[in-house]
Parts: C-alpha cells; sequence; structure tokens
C-alpha cells in the first residue's frame, strides 16, 4: 500500500470533519489527532494539564542539581545503555551487565528517579494520579506527565546525568533472578538504541547498527544482556510462561497524515528488555516482602474462564487439563504456532481475552500475592516505566521512603484506591488505542476500496463474519457473501466500504 500524495491536510475545529472524496485513490482526509482527543475525553481522560502545572514545571525545569549523600551510588561511568522503540522519547530504564568469576551473569537495570523531580502531593503529581497512565493513541501521545519532564528532565536521554533507582540481580545459566539489591544512584545512558536494528543484528540477520558498530565494547555488553536475557526467558518458559503473539501495528505518518499501517515485530532486543524488567518487578516485589511494605502489584488472575480456553483447544485436536495450568497451555500454544503460524495471533488474541485483563491490587504485608498467570511469576509489581505510568511512580516512593527508614508515603486505603484507579484508566486507555486504531485502519484503507486482500476469519457471531486481513494487518466485517464460513478460514476479501467516524471498515467476499 503506497501513497504518495504531498499536500497540508485539512484541519478544522470540529473533531469529526472528513471530506469524502469525489472518486477513488484519492487520500482521505479525517482530522485522526482530534478524534483521539474526543476519546480521550469521552473514556474520562483530562489530555489538558491544570494551570497550576506551568509554574511548578518553570520551577523544576529550573533545577540541575542531583541527589547526593553517601547513600547515593555514582554509576555514571558504567556503559550504560537503553533499547527502546525507534519513535520513543520517554526513557523510563537502561542497563549493563558483567560477567561473574562463577559464570553467572549480574544484570543492573537503571530506573529514571522520577520523584526526584516530580514532588508527592503537587499539583503536576495529583495530575498524573488521576490520569495514571500515557495513552499512545498512533497519531499522538498524550502524557501522563509534562514531556518536558517525561521527555526531558525526567528522561534517561542519551549523555544526560540523571537521578535514578538501580535494580540489581544475578542471572544463572537457565536459571531464574537471584540476590536482588536495590539502591539509589547516579547514572548516565551512553548509547540510545532502538529494538529494530538491535534485534536484527542479534538474531544475525543484520549488521550492528552505527553505535554499536562503532564500539565493540557495546557490542560485548548487548551480547551479555541478550546472554542473560535468554536465561531468563528459559527458565519462565519451563515455569509455563505464556508465549502468546498477538498483533501489535502503528501507522505510518506523512504530515500529520495516516497513510500506511505497519506491523510491529517482536525480536531478540524486545524480548531481552521484556526478560529484565520482568526480573526486576520482581526483585522489587521480594524487597516489599521481606521489608514487610505494603505495596501496589500487577496481577492476572488465574483465568475464570478456563473451560473455555480448554473447548477452544479441543476444538484444535488438544486436550487440556480440567484445571487451570499455564504450562499445559503454553506446550499447546507452541504446539499451535508450529502448525498453523498464520492463525497464531487470532489464538493469541482469544486466549488472551479469556484469561482477562491484568489489574492493579493493594498487597498488604505477610498477605500472599495473586501472581500473575501469564508471566509465570509470582512476585510482580510495575517499577520500571515511571515516566508513563503512575502506579510505578508510587513503588518508586514506597521504595524510597524504605531505603531511608523514612514513614511510608501512603496508607493501605490510600494504595488500595490508587490500584483500583490504576485498573479503571488502564482500562479505558486500552478502549482509547482501540477505537483510534480502528479510525486510523478505515483512513489508511479509504484510497484503496475495490481492492482484494488475503484474510483469515478471526470471528462469527449473530452480528456477522468478522475478518481481519494479512498485509496490512486490519480487522473488518463482512457485508456481502460469505455464508458458510468460519473462524480460521482463508479467504480473499474486497473492500468496499471505510467510516473512519465510527471505525469501520466494510468487505465483501
Amino acid at each position: 500500500m503506497h501513497s504518495n500524495h504531498n499536500h497540508q491536510p485539512n484541519h478544522t475545529n470540529h473533531p469529526n470533519h472528513f471530506d469524502q472524496p469525489h472518486h477513488n485513490g484519492h487520500p482521505f482526509h479525517f482530522n485522526l489527532v482530534a478524534a483521539a482527543r474526543t476519546i480521550m475525553i469521552e473514556r474520562g481522560f483530562q489530555p489538558d494539564f491544570p494551570a497550576a502545572a506551568a509554574g511548578e514545571l518553570a520551577a523544576i525545569q529550573a533545577r540541575t542539581d542531583l541527589p547526593s549523600g553517601p547513600d547515593i551510588h555514582d554509576l555514571r561511568a558504567l556503559p550504560w545503555s537503553s533499547i527502546d522503540n525507534d519513535t520513543s522519547k520517554d526513557l523510563d530504564q537502561i542497563e549493563w551487565a558483567e560477567p561473574l568469576a562463577d559464570g553467572r551473569i549480574r544484570v543492573l537495570v537503571g530506573v529514571a528517579d522520577v520523584d526526584f523531580r516530580v514532588h508527592h502531593g503537587s499539583v503536576i503529581d495529583a495530575h498524573a494520579q488521576s490520569e495514571t497512565t500515557s495513552v499512545y493513541t498512533g497519531v499522538k501521545v498524550f502524557p501522563m506527565l509534562p514531556v518536558e519532564l517525561s521527555e526531558g528532565a525526567t528522561s534517561l536521554n542519551e549523555n544526560q546525568d540523571r537521578a535514578a533507582v538501580v535494580i540489581e540481580f544475578v542471572v544463572a545459566s537457565c536459571g531464574a533472578a537471584s540476590d536482588g539489591k536495590v539502591y539509589r544512584a547516579l547514572v548516565r545512558n551512553h548509547a540510545q538504541l532502538a529494538y529494530p536494528g538491535v534485534g536484527a543484528w542479534l538474531e544475525g540477520k543484520a549488521s550492528a547498527p552505527p553505535k554499536v558498530a562503532a564500539s565493540a565494547d557495546l557490542a560485548a555488553q548487548l551480547h551479555l544482556q541478550d546472554k542473560a536475557a535468554q536465561w531468563l526467558v528459559c527458565n519462565r518458559f519451563q515455569h509455563g510462561a505464556l508465549d502468546l503473539e498477538t498483533i501489535e501495528t502503528r501507522p505510518v505518518m506523512l504530515e500529520d497524515e495516516a497513510v500506511e499501517i505497519t506491523r510491529l515485530e517482536k525480536n531478540r532486543a524486545t524480548s531481552l528488555i521484556e526478560e529484565f524488567m520482568v526480573a526486576a518487578n520482581g526483585v522489587i516485589a521480594r524487597t516489599f516482602q521481606d521489608a514487610g511494605v505494603a505495596s501496589i502489584r500487577r496481577i492476572v488472575r488465574t483465568p475464570k474462564r478456563w473451560s473455555r480456553i480448554v473447548e477452544l483447544a479441543a476444538g484444535l485436536g488438544a486436550t487440556l487439563p480440567a484445571d487451570p495450568d499455564s504450562k499445559a497451555l503454553n506446550d499447546f500454544l507452541l504446539a499451535q504456532h508450529r502448525k498453523d503460524p498464520d492463525h497464531f495471533p487470532d489464538l493469541s488474541l482469544a486466549v488472551v481475552k479469556l484469561m482477562g485483563p491484568g489489574e492493579y491490587v493493594l498487597v498488604k504485608p505477610n498477605n500472599p500475592s495473586p501472581g500473575h498467570f501469564g508471566l509465570a511469576v509470582q512476585d510482580y509489581t510495575h517499577s520500571t516505566a515511571p515516566n508513563r505510568r503512575f502506579p510505578d511512580v508510587v513503588t518508586q516512593r514506597l521504595l524510597k521512603a524504605w531505603l531511608a527508614h523514612g514513614p511510608q508515603p501512603y496508607s493501605e486505603s490510600q494504595l488500595d484506591a490508587i490500584a483500583t484507579r490504576c485498573t479503571e484508566m488502564e482500562d479505558a486507555a486500552r478502549h482509547v488505542e482501540r477505537d483510534m486504531q480502528k479510525r486510523i485502519a478505515a483512513v489508511v484503507l479509504h484510497p484503496h476500496i475495490g481492492q482484494s486482500y488475503p484474510a483469515i476469519v478471526t470471528g462469527v457471531n449473530q452480528y456477522g463474519i468478522f475478518i481481519r486481513t494479512l498485509a496490512p494487518p486490519v480487522e473488518g466485517m463482512v457485508v456481502q457473501g460469505g455464508k458458510g464460513l468460519d473462524v480460521g478460514d482463508k479467504v480473499t476479501v474486497r473492500l468496499v466500504h471505510t467510516d473512519p467516524e465510527r471505525g469501520h471498515i466494510d468487505f465483501s467476499v
């Protein structure tokens, strides 16, 4: 799908304004940013910062100090690096690893100390506590914190000295992370890298990205981190972590207009960061447990709709145990992935929906945590993305208070209320992102009405037949033909209509 128009978008104050093209093949003007803003408000978000935040922000930006004292480790000389999306500007964490004499690998994860700049109880903090998360709509990020902080003063940007909380653990071959500890530090990101380049290089599919090619030390460092991550993933899979593959997409923008949709591919670099974050979050959870500190945990409960997952597997010729078993489920998923890779993302999505969404809960000292079914970990908190998630800021404050032997900043009832709000707003954010994906797809596909696409049937119910085109990966409905089709069938569909206003995409078979 190519679109090579070159013109200014037609902006208007009306969020739902669009021009109907006179004939096919012309780009379609629909103000996606205005639509995103409208949906944000409908879902309970406040996209604008309160007026009083401006004064606070100016005061924060005027400060250049860094924390000091005997409990602050100066680790700026370590060759830290970050790996994130190539579009990310809010950098939450950096990594460094070293081999130990006994063959194990020590890993350090440095997390931006957002609390050092954003004080508990400030106007900016209260806004973040209300929003609870940054929302990524594909056409615009609605940040939880002002971008001057999340992409500036509190972001671990390349070649900048920053305050951080460092989470340290040791990884043994195909073993769990152990010997965890946490402390405050000064850090400096020496190389800001991106998933696509690092991942392709680690997998041997491409040459090293320029920064990696220019430094043998950085290349060796990334190989060591990758080795530690592979050991961690091996250990989690042995315990039944689910290897799910849902499709994530992002629009290609040209002068404020979405012209194409690309699929975000997972690779060795995304896996590396995921594994380090799961391990780091486990260290924090166990630290709180051992210290007897109440905290907010991130959990996915044992699936209530397990019987439906069993039914789903039976329909594909596999037998799952009657009681929830993440190891058995993952073995089935791996076998299906090998057997039918095309349809695997849809199976993954069905399993994700049946497992139910994650939620935040208060875990009191000495009370067992419900754990995280999909990650196959018992101890899991959110602590590694404080620029974009409020629970992580709360975790950071609890941790720093404990490290300083001071009083805890939140009562158990406050933590409980924050956990409930975070679950609610994360659910709202998911809806905003899904609504926007549909609208973006409707805009991108509009000039291609009449074209045919290979597709897979993803759902059949009383409302109709639903399909997903393979390239670009877009979901839509069959409005003409298709009698007798069932889930999993491969078909060729013809695009007949799109409606960005409602996010509808219609096909005929």
